[in-house]
Order: structure tokens, then C-alpha cells, then sequence
């Protein structure tokens, strides 16, 4: 891995933000419009993955190979209407079906279903490829999105997590709003369900606070600190098959494992600038075999580790090729071990397959 800049205060802020600012500012008109076409292209092209990356590279084994990038409705076989999506990506505005500006929260329902986050958007969408629907939404009933950063779904009930509003909002797939949670919360910034329980990660508490699916409160655990248990600025929640809680502790720089009532486990990772240490450790998953894959957005990179913190592999560096990433936030991984990463400031989600064991 190659040097870093100095690890940033909590928040996408300082010197994240004067980067992402930067090489937006950079990006002349061209490219944008170039942008627009490649995405009407992307759907007749990205099927094929000759020439595409895998990790390790060759002559290795690859365990893990790129499939393909999903922008926009087209990427899932929705029909956007192309002169009204061109207009409003030159003129501003974004309609029902606009691509995304910037996704940051992911999930996915028992159907397979894609869910997202777009912060930059103000939005939250439902890729539904059996379907071929890009369902969007902006707002829920009188309220409209400000920061929503995470997103779950327990049967015919959509979650999601605005850091702005400092509230999670439960509404039906028609828009209707269900109930708000906001006890114990202040901050929230991660989601996962589990059976019928729901946990929310709050950055600002340092806690993680479990619900029912019905939005009533069950219990808390966690407090500011560094001590096993305790976090400094939880940002992200999984679960796996078994119940077991996988919490981002951002500023402590590592994912803490808890069993299904919250006890704690196990730490994975540590503060550092090689593989097997984190500098900016975002979103967590695990797949069929329980590998746990863990996000950093300063290395913009994905590392795999077993189930005892072992690191196996990791792949991806800065730039906007395929495998390669800007500020990457996000990840989840169905049960055919897709892998999806929000790649947030290239616009994007990529999509890897796990192919064998590391």
C-alpha cells in the first residue's frame, strides 16, 4: 500500500472532503457528458469480463474478479427516458430515474434486492433486476431526506438511517411512512437486521441501540472508549447468518464482533498503514464461508479476513478503472457471493465475485 496522508477527524470532512473537492473542481464539463454516454452505453458492454481484473493477479489463483459497475436504471435493465436524463445532468435537477450522484449506504432484502443510499442525491433507491425497477425516493410523506447514510429492509418494511434528521425513518415500498425511531438516538449511522431486530449504529452516542422490526426499543450496548465493547464513533453495522454483530469502530480503526445479545467477541484489525491495519475503516460484510470484508476509504481499498482476524487478501487502489475506487464507503454480499462496493465519489457501485477460497 502506498503512503497516506495523515488520518482525518470524524465525519466525510476535512482533509476527505478537500480531497473529493479537489478532484471534483478538476473534472471539467467534458467529462461529465462523456459520463452521460458512457451510462447509456454501460448495459451492452459490461456483461463481457474479458480483460477485466482479478485479484490475486495472475499467475495466481483469482479469488476475487470484477463483474461490472452499476450507475445508473439502465445498469439493471430499467428504461430511463435518455433526453430527460441528458437535460437534467447538464442543467441540474435529478428525476425519478437519475443515476447516482453519491452512494454511500448499502443493503440488501431476502429477495436480493440492492438497496441504496445516495447522499449526494438526497435519495434513496430499491434496485429490483428481476423487476427491471429502479425505485427512488427523495422524501416520506412531509419529510424529505437531508443525510441518509443507511438503509435495511425487514419484509415489506424499508429503513433508513439520516444522520441529519437524526432519526430512522420506516416507510412501505408506496412511500408510506410506517413510524419514525429516534429514542437513544442522536446520530445514526449504520443499520443491519437480524431476524426480527433492527440495530443502529449513533457515531454521536457511541453506541449500538437494538429495536424490533415494529420500532420498539429492546436495548443498548456499548459507551465511548477503547476498551473492548466500547466505541469512538461507530459508523457501520452487519450481521451474518448466525446473529453475530459486526460494528465499524472508525476512530478506535477496527470492526469489534459481537454475539446476538451484543456481547463482545473478538477485535479484527488495527490502526496502521499496511494490509491487515486500517486508516479509515468503513463498511463490513462477511459471505457464505464467513470471511469478513471490511472497506477502508483512505486506502480506497476492500480487505478479507477470516473469521479469527487473519488477514487473507485485499484488493484496490485510488483511480476510477474498474477495481479501483474513490472514497469507497459500503459493502454487502448476497448468497452467490456477489460482492457490491459503493465506490461514492466515482459515482458508482462495483460488483466482484468471490470465486474460491484465499
Amino acid at each position: 500500500m502506498r503512503n497516506r496522508q495523515p488520518i482525518p477527524t470524524p465525519g466525510d470532512s476535512g482533509q476527505i472532503r478537500a480531497r473529493a473537492t479537489a478532484r471534483s473542481a478538476a473534472r471539467p464539463l467534458a467529462l461529465k457528458l462523456s459520463a452521460v454516454l458512457a451510462l447509456f452505453l454501460a448495459h451492452s458492454t459490461l456483461g463481457s469480463k474479458a480483460g477485466f481484473p482479478a485479484w490475486p493477479p495472475p499467475p495466481d489463483e483469482p479469488y476475487i474478479t470484477y463483474v461490472r459497475s452499476i450507475s445508473g436504471p439502465a445498469d439493471v435493465g430499467a428504461k430511463p427516458a435518455t433526453l430527460s436524463r441528458l437535460a437534467s445532468w447538464v442543467i441540474g435537477g435529478l428525476p425519478d430515474s437519475a443515476g447516482l450522484v453519491k452512494p454511500f449506504g448499502l443493503a440488501l432484502d431476502e429477495a436480493g434486492n440492492l438497496l441504496v443510499t445516495d447522499t449526494g442525491a438526497g435519495a434513496v433507491c430499491c434496485l429490483d433486476p428481476s423487476r427491471k425497477k429502479w425505485l427512488r425516493w427523495e422524501s416520506i410523506g412531509k419529510t424529505r431526506f437531508q443525510i441518509p447514510v443507511a438503509i435495511a429492509r425487514s419484509g415489506q418494511t424499508f429503513f433508513v438511517a439520516d444522520s441529519g434528521l437524526g432519526k430512522v425513518i420506516a416507510f412501505s415500498e408506496k412511500g408510506k411512512l410506517l413510524f419514525e425511531v429516534t429514542r437513544e438516538l442522536e446520530r445514526p449511522s449504520g443499520l443491519a437486521t437480524h431476524a426480527d431486530r433492527l440495530f443502529i449504529a449513533d457515531a454521536q452516542r457511541h453506541q449500538i441501540v437494538v429495536f424490533d422490526t415494529r420500532g420498539v426499543y429492546q436495548s443498548k450496548f456499548g459507551q465511548r472508549g477503547g476498551a473492548p465493547g466500547e466505541f469512538n464513533y461507530p459508523t457501520h453495522v452487519a450481521t451474518d447468518a448466525s446473529g453475530r454483530v459486526y460494528v465499524t469502530d472508525s476512530l478506535n480503526y477496527r470492526v469489534q464482533v459481537f454475539d446476538a445479545a451484543g456481547k463482545f467477541e473478538r477485535v479484527i484489525g488495527s490502526a496502521g498503514d499496511g494490509p491487515g491495519h486500517f486508516s479509515r475503516p468503513k463498511g463490513v460484510a462477511t459471505d457464505q464461508s464467513g470471511h469478513v470484508y471490511i472497506v477502508d476509504a483512505l486506502f480506497d481499498n476492500v480487505q478479507i479476513f477470516d473469521g479469527a482476524g487473519r488477514l487473507l487478501l485485499n484488493w484496490g487502489e485510488a483511480g476510477s478503472d474498474p477495481g479501483q475506487f474513490w472514497l469507497p464507503n459500503a459493502i454487502v454480499i448476497n448468497r452467490q457471493n456477489e460482492i457490491f462496493v459503493a465506490d461514492s465519489y466515482n459515482h458508482r457501485i462495483q460488483v466482484f465475485q468471490y470465486t474460491g477460497k484465499p
